[in-house]
């Protein structure tokens, strides 16, 4: 049964129900939210599969969640989004609440903002945007080619372009820079996104940032990295926050980048599982291990390209293959935006191409400084009813 949820928002209280949008506090789980809210455990937790539980516990703090309530006070419907695209969607039908995945219904706007810097880019940017994910994404897409700390003068200047996502009319999820630029000393540098994905200076030079090697080399990718994915055989939305590289039982994998292993052991679906934390918060998963290389243990600090485990079929797993997550601050990420071997230099066709999308970055940000383009601040939230329509499809 393929179930087509279309919301329509407005603003009247016509139907005597209100939505709430609420903030996801910080040390809260799944559990105690439904607790909290007089909500049945059993049905929304403990009589779901595993994948549906394991969904649950991405759930991250801050994360703005939507409540509709009845005039009686009476939960009609939550939206508790986990991700950029999935959504759980928790539902009062008749006397029982019943829980699914539904896709992000959203749409991404292309914005810009230039700024003249008195202090750091960071307090800058933060002063007149208010937002941290912002600071965060332009900081670090400079930090390992630019020193703001001792560089950075009084009436320099930077220009952001980005891509932000909006949900129920409003700002949602981490934005996608597409360039910046930023003086020092009068001199310009920018960063520019390309078609690839990867972020090159103006020589298309690819600019270094968290890399990672393959961790099962010559392996075939057998199921890639998804947010939301319709199962075919379940009939329903699942996430797959991995890739899954196929090989043989008994092959060698790696560890994709140095750290410090937090996990070792088994657990659940997973099989035999190993963790690694490394830097700037990024953490990687290696899952349905065959079995650990001797030595291994949490506490261990290993390097990047060392033999660490064996691929192989443990825990919920129909064939010999490792699933590969990696994580920044507890939340997946797609690996082959960062797994790579060596940093690229563009060349032939592929630098022509960048060289136009350069220009007409470049075109854009001189205007925006031109007119001094100020960032767009998002009204406040106000409550506001709707009426959820369900149509039935036989599938």
């Amino acid at each position: 049964m393929i179930r087509f949820f279309i919301l329509f928002l407005l603003v009247t209280s016509l139907f005597s129900a209100t939505v709430k949008r609420e903030r996801w506090k910080s040390g809260e789980t799944y559990l105690i939210f439904l607790e909290k809210e007089n909500l049945p455990l059993r049905e929304l937790y403990y009589n779901l599969d595993k994948d549906d539980q394991r969904l649950t516990e991405e759930m991250r703090a801050g994360v703005h969640y939507q409540i509709l309530k009845d005039k009686n006070g009476t939960i009609e419907q939550i939206l508790l989004p986990l991700n950029d695209e999935l959504q759980i969607h928790i539902y009062k039908d008749k006397e029982h609440y019943k829980f699914e995945a539904i896709p992000i219904i959203s749409e991404t706007k292309t914005e810009a903002f230039s700024t003249t810097i008195t202090s750091s880019p960071m307090y800058n940017i933060l002063k007149d945007t208010g937002s941290k994910k912002l600071a965060q994404i332009f900081v670090s897409s400079f930090k390992n080619s630019l020193n703001f700390k001792n560089d950075i003068r009084k009436g320099d200047k930077l220009v952001m372009i980005y891509d932000q996502k909006y949900r129920l009319g409003h700002p949602f999820s981490m934005p996608t820079l597409r360039a910046a630029m930023i003086e020092m000393h009068g001199k310009r540098h920018y960063i520019y996104r390309n078609e690839d994905g990867r972020y090159y200076d103006e020589k298309g030079h690819e600019v270094e940032g968290f890399l990672l090697a393959r961790p099962v080399r010559g392996a075939r990718i057998s199921s890639r990295f998804s947010k939301r994915r319709w199962h075919p055989v379940l009939h329903k939305w699942k996430a797959h926050l991995g890739i899954d590289y196929a090989a043989r039982r008994g092959t060698p994998v790696y560890a994709a980048g140095s750290g410090t292993i937090t996990y070792c052991a088994r657990a659940g679906s997973y099989g035999n599982l190993i963790k690694i934390r490394h830097a700037d918060g990024y953490e990687t998963r290696y899952a349905h291990l065959k079995s650990f290389r001797r030595g291994m243990h949490k506490g261990k600090h290993v390097k990047k390209g060392q033999v660490i485990a064996y691929v192989g079929t443990t825990g919920r797993s129909t064939g010999p293959h490792l699933h590969f997550e990696l994580r920044k601050r507890g939340r997946a990420i797609n690996p082959l935006s960062v797994v790579q071997i060596t940093t690229k230099k563009l060349r032939g066709k592929e630098k022509k191409a960048f060289l136009r999308l350069k220009k007409n970055y470049d075109e854009s940000i001189e205007l925006h400084l031109e007119n001094q383009t100020k960032y767009n601040k998002t009204h406040s939230f106000k409550d506001i009813s709707y009426i959820h329509f369900l149509e039935k499809k036989n599938g």
